[in-house]
């Protein structure tokens, strides 16, 4: 099995037909799960699964993961952007090597694969996914 980090071929003609909105005050529901190595996610996932997903391993995890805070979408520079705040699970005892980011809201639709390169484990701590810095440069979903 193998994680690829992308955006999901998907979602590059699913926001263009409007079936994403990622106002901060309006928006859909964002949701990031976390995955093991034996997940197999990439460019082609086009929605949530809980194969290979941490729930079953997991201490402090539920399945489906947890709910993202979005960040205004605004554009800079020519590019538009939008972007999530940190999230992270506490008294987490688990080990994940990627991640999820999906559309609860629209049909538990795919938008972005994370790998995290090697497999991150948690023992009783707190397991914090940052995100990039919200500006055209960084974000984690850009279109120029």
């Amino acid at each position: 099995m193998a994680i690829t980090q992308s955006v999901c071929n998907s979602f590059k003609s699913e926001v263009l037909k409007a079936l994403h909105n990622f106002s901060s005050s309006s928006g859909d529901t964002f949701k990031i799960a976390l995955y093991t190595s034996d997940a197999s996610l990439g460019p082609s996932t086009t929605v949530y699964t809980t194969t290979g997903e941490v729930s079953s391993s997991g201490t402090n995890y539920t399945a489906g993961g947890k709910t993202l805070t979005n960040v205004e979408p605004t554009e800079s520079g020519g590019v538009g952007f939008a972007d999530f705040s940190d999230v992270s699970w506490s008294s987490a005892s688990f080990t994940a090597r990627g991640a999820l980011i999906y559309n609860s809201t629209n049909s538990n639709k795919a938008v972005a694969v994370l790998d995290f390169g090697i497999d991150r484990v948690a023992s009783s701590s707190t397991f914090t996914i940052e995100f990039p810095t919200a500006d055209s440069d960084n974000a984690i979903v850009r279109v120029k």
